[in-house]
């Protein structure tokens, strides 16, 4: 492998799946709350609740990089994620515009990650 490539495909591959994972745990814990408060869901969702949000906030923690570096690169997964989770649990299809959207985040979120330094 060249030398000169300035990010490795499993830094590329971990940071992109924990970011996945880290999502995942913060629309869980935001989307508990939701179901409660406008559903009708028991008051019971608020303990998962708070597991799922303690464990996005340590996955946060799990990158090798500045806080506020890692924040702002997580945003453009996150956003990604939310729109996956528009179309696979809320059942509504996401628009080209908002396919396009996440394709300028996801480039924003690589530039920040994976920019040599």
């Amino acid at each position: 492998m060249n030398s000169r490539i300035w990010c490795s495909e499993v830094t590329v591959i971990t940071t992109l799946g924990l970011f996945i994972i880290t999502a995942i745990a913060e629309i869980v814990g935001c989307y508990l709350p939701y179901l409660w408060l406008k559903k009708g869901a028991s008051a019971w969702v608020l303990l998962p609740t708070a597991i799922s949000l303690a464990l996005f906030a340590w996955l946060l923690t799990l990158h090798p990089t500045a806080a506020g570096r890692v924040y702002a690169a997580y945003g453009g997964v996150y956003v990604t994620i939310a729109i996956v989770w528009l179309w696979g649990v809320d059942g509504i299809q996401p628009h080209r515009w908002d396919l396009a959207g996440v394709g300028l985040m996801l480039a924003g979120m690589a530039v920040i990650m994976f920019a040599p330094r």
